[in-house]
């Protein structure tokens, strides 16, 4: 059999906590940081984690 492959897509996007949550970064990133506030900026930065209703669809895209 061969290796299972993941998606590499998510895999870019994704990354597997050692408690086997994901960690993501936040949307809205990218540009237009004129009209956003310092506030929002600064937790933009911050990572946040893939919600339990979305881990399972995830967890499938990523095999271990």
């Amino acid at each position: 059999m061969p290796k299972i492959k993941s998606h590499r897509g998510a895999a870019k996007r994704f990354k597997r906590t050692s408690s086997g949550k994901f960690k993501r970064s936040r949307a809205y990133g990218s540009h237009f940081f004129i009209r956003k506030s310092a506030r929002q900026k600064r937790s933009l930065r911050r990572t946040g984690y893939v919600h339990p209703s979305d881990q399972g669809r995830i967890d499938r895209l990523l095999p271990k």
